[in-house]
Protein backbone atom coordinates (compact mmCIF):
# COMPACT_ATOMS: atom_id res chain seq x y z
CA UNK A 1 0.00 0.00 0.00
CA UNK A 2 3.31 2.54 1.34
CA UNK A 3 4.99 1.36 -2.16
CA UNK A 4 1.83 2.35 -4.45
CA UNK A 5 1.35 5.79 -3.25
CA UNK A 6 4.87 6.78 -3.33
CA UNK A 7 4.81 4.68 -7.16
CA UNK A 8 1.20 7.13 -7.81
CA UNK A 9 3.23 9.88 -6.50
CA UNK A 10 6.10 10.08 -9.12
CA UNK A 11 3.64 9.08 -12.06
CA UNK A 12 1.93 12.27 -11.01
CA UNK A 13 5.75 13.65 -11.02
CA UNK A 14 6.54 12.55 -15.10
CA UNK A 15 4.27 15.41 -16.25
CA UNK A 16 6.79 17.92 -14.34
CA UNK A 17 9.24 16.08 -16.98
CA UNK A 18 7.96 17.38 -19.90
CA UNK A 19 7.44 21.01 -18.76
CA UNK A 20 11.16 21.29 -17.63
CA UNK A 21 12.52 19.84 -20.80
CA UNK A 22 10.14 22.40 -22.81
CA UNK A 23 11.22 25.25 -20.44
CA UNK A 24 15.22 24.18 -20.90
CA UNK A 25 14.32 24.32 -24.62
CA UNK A 26 12.94 27.54 -24.99
CA UNK A 27 15.72 29.19 -22.45
CA UNK A 28 18.09 27.56 -24.74
CA UNK A 29 19.06 24.73 -22.64
CA UNK A 30 21.55 22.32 -24.22
CA UNK A 31 19.68 19.07 -24.00
CA UNK A 32 20.57 15.07 -24.13
CA UNK A 33 17.87 14.57 -25.95
CA UNK A 34 18.73 10.66 -26.49
CA UNK A 35 16.08 8.11 -25.72
CA UNK A 36 18.11 6.68 -23.18
CA UNK A 37 18.77 9.65 -20.96
CA UNK A 38 15.21 10.32 -21.01
CA UNK A 39 14.40 6.84 -19.97
CA UNK A 40 17.40 6.88 -17.26
CA UNK A 41 15.25 10.89 -16.28
CA UNK A 42 12.03 9.40 -15.87
CA UNK A 43 13.96 6.73 -13.83
CA UNK A 44 15.24 9.22 -11.24
CA UNK A 45 12.26 11.40 -10.97
CA UNK A 46 10.53 8.50 -10.38
CA UNK A 47 12.62 7.38 -7.63
CA UNK A 48 13.18 10.75 -5.94
CA UNK A 49 9.68 11.41 -5.86
CA UNK A 50 8.99 7.96 -4.37
CA UNK A 51 11.22 9.04 -1.33
CA UNK A 52 9.58 12.28 -0.86
CA UNK A 53 5.88 10.96 -0.96
CA UNK A 54 7.03 8.49 1.79
CA UNK A 55 9.05 10.99 3.66
CA UNK A 56 5.56 12.64 3.66
CA UNK A 57 3.45 9.89 4.32
CA UNK A 58 5.92 9.05 7.30
CA UNK A 59 5.27 12.83 8.63
CA UNK A 60 1.32 12.14 7.97
CA UNK A 61 1.52 8.90 10.11
CA UNK A 62 3.03 10.82 12.81
CA UNK A 63 1.34 14.04 13.27
CA UNK A 64 -2.48 14.29 13.92
CA UNK A 65 -3.46 17.27 11.99
CA UNK A 66 -3.24 18.14 7.72
CA UNK A 67 -1.74 21.98 9.30
CA UNK A 68 1.37 20.27 11.20
CA UNK A 69 2.13 17.75 8.28
CA UNK A 70 2.40 20.54 5.66
CA UNK A 71 4.37 22.95 8.70
CA UNK A 72 6.76 20.15 9.41
CA UNK A 73 7.13 18.74 6.15
CA UNK A 74 8.22 22.50 4.87
CA UNK A 75 10.61 22.70 7.86
CA UNK A 76 12.40 19.62 7.10
CA UNK A 77 12.26 19.60 2.94
CA UNK A 78 13.52 23.30 2.69
CA UNK A 79 17.13 22.27 4.59
CA UNK A 80 17.35 19.30 2.49
CA UNK A 81 17.12 21.64 -0.15
CA UNK A 82 19.61 23.84 1.04
CA UNK A 83 21.55 21.05 1.91
CA UNK A 84 22.12 19.72 -1.63
CA UNK A 85 23.95 20.37 -4.58
CA UNK A 86 21.22 22.19 -6.66
CA UNK A 87 22.16 25.12 -5.37
CA UNK A 88 25.98 25.22 -5.50
CA UNK A 89 28.46 22.69 -5.60
CA UNK A 90 29.37 20.64 -2.66
CA UNK A 91 33.18 22.13 -2.68
CA UNK A 92 32.25 25.09 -2.28
CA UNK A 93 30.38 24.28 1.07
CA UNK A 94 31.71 23.99 4.66
CA UNK A 95 33.04 20.50 6.02
CA UNK A 96 30.15 20.27 8.17
CA UNK A 97 27.50 21.10 5.24
CA UNK A 98 29.70 18.57 3.20
CA UNK A 99 28.57 15.96 5.03
CA UNK A 100 24.78 16.78 4.81
CA UNK A 101 25.10 16.91 1.87
CA UNK A 102 26.57 13.16 1.03
CA UNK A 103 23.75 11.85 3.75
CA UNK A 104 21.19 13.78 1.68
CA UNK A 105 19.21 12.14 -1.07
CA UNK A 106 18.31 15.17 -2.82
CA UNK A 107 22.07 15.66 -3.41
CA UNK A 108 22.16 12.20 -5.67
CA UNK A 109 18.81 13.36 -7.76
CA UNK A 110 20.44 16.09 -8.85
CA UNK A 111 23.45 14.89 -9.65
CA UNK A 112 21.50 12.35 -11.94
CA UNK A 113 19.72 14.87 -13.05
CA UNK A 114 22.31 17.11 -14.02
CA UNK A 115 24.25 14.22 -15.32
CA UNK A 116 21.14 12.70 -17.63
CA UNK A 117 19.13 15.66 -18.55
CA UNK A 118 22.31 17.79 -20.02
CA UNK A 119 24.51 17.54 -23.10
CA UNK A 120 28.26 16.88 -22.00
CA UNK A 121 26.57 16.76 -18.59
CA UNK A 122 28.59 14.82 -15.94
CA UNK A 123 27.85 13.10 -12.50
CA UNK A 124 30.45 13.58 -9.43
CA UNK A 125 28.85 10.28 -8.13
CA UNK A 126 28.05 8.19 -11.60
CA UNK A 127 24.24 7.43 -12.26
CA UNK A 128 24.67 3.75 -11.28
CA UNK A 129 25.59 4.89 -7.05
CA UNK A 130 23.02 7.99 -7.56
CA UNK A 131 19.91 5.58 -8.60
CA UNK A 132 21.32 3.11 -5.51
CA UNK A 133 21.56 5.46 -2.48
CA UNK A 134 17.63 7.04 -4.00
CA UNK A 135 16.61 3.41 -4.15
CA UNK A 136 17.83 2.44 -1.04
CA UNK A 137 16.55 5.11 0.51
CA UNK A 138 13.16 4.59 -0.87
CA UNK A 139 13.27 1.00 0.68
CA UNK A 140 14.65 2.77 4.22
CA UNK A 141 11.40 4.97 3.82
CA UNK A 142 9.17 2.50 3.00
CA UNK A 143 9.65 -0.18 5.79
CA UNK A 144 9.37 2.66 8.26
CA UNK A 145 6.32 4.02 7.17
CA UNK A 146 5.52 0.55 6.39
CA UNK A 147 5.38 -0.43 10.18
CA UNK A 148 3.65 3.50 10.92
CA UNK A 149 0.69 3.23 8.50
CA UNK A 150 -1.37 0.29 9.45
CA UNK A 151 -1.17 2.08 13.36
CA UNK A 152 -2.91 5.26 11.76
CA UNK A 153 -5.41 3.21 8.82
CA UNK A 154 -7.20 1.58 11.36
Amino acid sequence: MVLGKSLACGVRCLSQVFVIYALALVLGVKLNLHPLAFLQVLLVVMLGAGCFCTFSLIIGCLVKTRERMTGIGQLLTMPLFFASNAIYPISMMPDWLKFLSRINPLTYEVDALRGTMLANGTSIYGFGWDCTILLLTLIGLTLICGRLYPRVAM
